[in-house]
C-alpha cells in the first residue's frame, strides 16, 4: 500500500491540505506500506522555494511524518514529456494546432446555442503526413488526450459507485504549446512511476478522476483506489478562506495552539472512530482510522471547538514543557 501527499508550494499549508496529510498518515500507520511526499511544483510562476520548505517544517510540526521525498515534480518534465510521446505513439494522445481564438469562438458559438463544448476533433482527422509537416515547420500546437467515447465508471471509497457519460469529458490537452506538462500528464506519470496505490486527496480533484482514471489506462498501469475528502467549510457555511479567520498551520501555530490539538481536531472533522471518543493521540487513532468512516458529507471548522481541545492538551502539559 502506498499513498502520496502532493501539495503545490504555492502559499502556506492550508488546514484543508492538512486533514488531507493526516488521513494518508493514519491509512499508512493503519496498513502499512510508505507514504510518499511530492511537491507539486510545474507551476513555475506561482511556485515558491520558500513555501516548500514551509510546508515541510509545518507537516513536521503537526506530526506528519513520510517514507520518501520530498520528491519536486519539477525535477521529472523529462518524463511526463517521455509519456506524452508515448501515448502519442500509441494512437491514444494527437497534437491539435487549432489556435486559442478558434476554440474561444466554437467555444462561443456552442454558449449560444445552449449546449456545453466539447474539442470538435479538427486535429485528429488531419492526415499522418499533415501532422509531420507542421510539426517539422515547428507550428504551435498542444497535445490532446483521445478520450473514449464511453462511459467511465469506477468506486470512490467515500462517494460510491460513479458513472460519468462521454459527453461530460473533453480530449483534455497533456502538454501545453510551451512543451510544458499539464496537471494531469504529471500527477498520473508521477504515480505510476511511484507505484501509488490508494489516492486520498479533496473532493475538488473528483471532476479530473475520470481523465486520470482513463490515463492510467492508456499508460498500461493499475489504476489506483480512489477517496475523494469533503470540502472543509467556514461558519458561514462557504468555502473555508481568511475572511472567517485563520486558515493555515502557520496561522495556528503563531497564535499557540499545540500541534496535538490541531492534529486531533482536524482528524475528526470528518472521520468519527469508533465508540466516538474525542481526545485521542495520533497513536491511538491509527489502528482505529478507516476510510470507510469519513463521512462525504462537508464539514464545519469550529474555532472554539479546536481551543477547547487546545484547553484540554494544555491542561496535561507540565509547566517546562509548556513554556518550550
Amino acid at each position: 500500500m502506498r499513498v502520496r501527499f502532493a501539495p503545490s508550494p504555492t502559499g502556506f499549508l492550508h488546514v484543508g491540505g492538512a486533514r488531507t496529510a493526516i488521513y494518508n498518515w493514519l491509512f499508512r500507520q493503519r496498513m502499512g506500506g510508505a507514504l510518499i511526499l511530492r511537491i507539486e511544483d510545474t507551476d513555475r510562476a506561482r511556485s515558491d522555494d520558500a513555501m516548500t520548505r514551509q510546508i515541510q517544517d509545518a507537516l513536521r510540526w503537526l506530526g506528519v511524518t513520510w517514507d520518501e521525498g520530498p520528491h519536486l515534480q519539477s525535477e521529472r518534465v523529462e518524463r511526463h514529456a517521455a509519456r506524452a510521446h508515448e501515448l502519442v505513439e500509441s494512437g491514444r494522445a494527437y497534437a491539435c494546432f487549432c489556435s486559442s481564438q478558434e476554440l474561444d469562438s466554437k467555444r462561443a458559438e456552442a454558449g449560444a446555442a445552449g449546449h456545453g463544448f466539447l474539442y470538435p476533433r479538427t486535429c485528429l482527422a488531419l492526415a499522418r503526413d499533415e501532422v509531420e509537416r507542421r510539426l517539422a515547420h515547428g507550428e504551435p500546437h498542444i497535445v490532446r488526450f483521445l478520450m473514449p467515447r464511453e462511459n467511465t465508471r469506477f468506486t470512490d471509497l467515500l462517494r460510491g459507485d460513479l458513472d460519468i457519460p462521454p459527453d461530460a469529458l473533453d480530449d483534455f490537452i497533456l502538454v501545453r504549446s510551451d512543451g510544458s506538462p499539464t496537471y494531469h500528464l504529471s500527477v498520473v506519470s508521477d504515480d505510476i512511476d511511484m507505484g501509488i496505490t490508494h489516492v486520498v486527496r479533496g473532493d475538488d480533484h473528483l471532476s479530473n478522476t475520470p481523465k486520470h482514471i482513463r490515463l492510467f489506462e492508456a499508460l498500461g498501469a493499475p489504476v489506483p483506489v480512489f477517496a475523494h475528502l469533503p470540502l472543509i467549510l467556514g461558519p458561514d457555511r462557504k468555502r473555508l478562506s481568511k475572511r472567517t479567520g485563520a486558515t493555515s498551520v502557520e496561522e495556528f501555530r503563531a497564535q499557540g495552539v499545540l500541534p496535538q490539538a490541531l492534529f486531533n481536531y482536524l482528524a475528526l472533522l470528518s472521520w468519527t472512530p469508533p465508540g466516538g471518543q474525542e481526545l485521542l493521540s495520533k497513536d491511538e487513532m491509527a489502528p482505529l482510522f478507516a476510510l470507510e468512516r469519513i463521512s462525504a458529507a462537508p464539514s464545519i471548522f469550529d474555532t472554539a471547538k479546536l481551543l477547547w481541545f487546545n484547553g484540554r492538551y494544555i491542561s496535561t502539559l507540565p509547566i517546562d514543557e509548556l513554556m518550550h
